[in-house]
């Protein structure tokens, strides 16, 4: 089985651009083409999380218009930047998402299970789960009976060391920590919001972020760095589970010199 996850589209509305800067639609679309013509075909996409930049219709309509363009299967998950309501009320065919509250979500392709949790704080920018949210974790978990389970999250609940980033993380991790832990077939946590591909043992497991299709943040580890995004090349992960483990793979997104001979 081969899953790709791409992660903080950031979206907008037809004729507007990221940050007024980025045509973050235009290298949504991108990333589209670049799906479609993995040889062999991922057999679902994950998107895990800033669908759009500011949870408007117009942003999700302009998400489902792009989307048509996917040949694969897709499951969607709110960011910090969705609108989890909108969102549902957006894509009400995809019936997986719950029309009220957390969208939180279980969907089962044998041998996988993937289990997706809802870290938004409706109005803020930082993750959190709450009570009922760890309860609703661990049953998820529970009811894998073993099944290799892929945990989906936007906010990653680990330090960086890119201090702007920092602040806007999942609190409490060891909340988290103390549920996943307990349960040995997580084979992955995977995460968006950092805009980049960072990897890190945690909770038992191994924690992956996926970079973003739109601009990527600035890798600085002074405590005292700057907000900064640049536009390196956007990416994907390709997670092939084989032979009983996954192998998680960085899928660059673009045209590129090659292939060369390999010697």
């Amino acid at each position: 089985m081969l899953l790709a996850q791409i992660s903080d589209l950031h979206v907008r509305p037809v004729g507007q651009s990221y940050k007024d800067v980025v045509d973050s639609n235009r290298m949504f679309a991108d990333a589209i083409e670049h799906l479609n013509r993995l040889d062999p075909r991922p057999d679902l996409v994950l998107i895990t999380g800033d669908l759009v930049d500011e949870g408007l219709e117009a942003e999700y309509a302009s998400l489902r218009g792009l989307l048509a363009r996917l040949e694969l299967p897709c499951l969607l998950m709110p960011g910090n930047h969705d609108d989890r309501e909108v969102l549902a009320r957006c894509f009400p065919d995809h019936a997986y998402l719950p029309a009220l509250g957390p969208k939180h979500f279980v969907i089962d392709r044998p041998p996988l299970r993937i289990v997706a949790l809802d870290t938004t704080v409706p109005g803020d920018h930082h993750g959190e789960v709450d009570e009922a949210g760890l309860a609703w974790l661990e049953a998820a978990l529970r009811d894998a009976h073993g099944a290799p389970t892929l945990v989906l999250m936007h906010h990653p609940p680990i330090v960086t060391g890119i201090p702007y980033l920092d602040k806007y993380m999942c609190r409490q991790p060891e909340r988290l920590a103390d549920v996943i832990g307990r349960f040995a077939n997580v084979e992955r946590v995977l995460c968006g919001h950092v805009h980049r591909p960072i990897l890190q043992r945690w909770a038992g497991t191994l924690l992956v972020s996926c970079p973003s299709t739109a601009t990527q943040i600035a890798l600085n580890l002074r405590p005292d760095a700057p907000p900064a995004s640049f536009r390196e090349p956007p990416a994907c992960l390709l997670h092939w589970w084989h032979d009983g483990a996954i192998v998680t793979h960085t899928s660059y997104i673009g045209r590129f010199e090659g292939p060369y001979p390999f010697a």
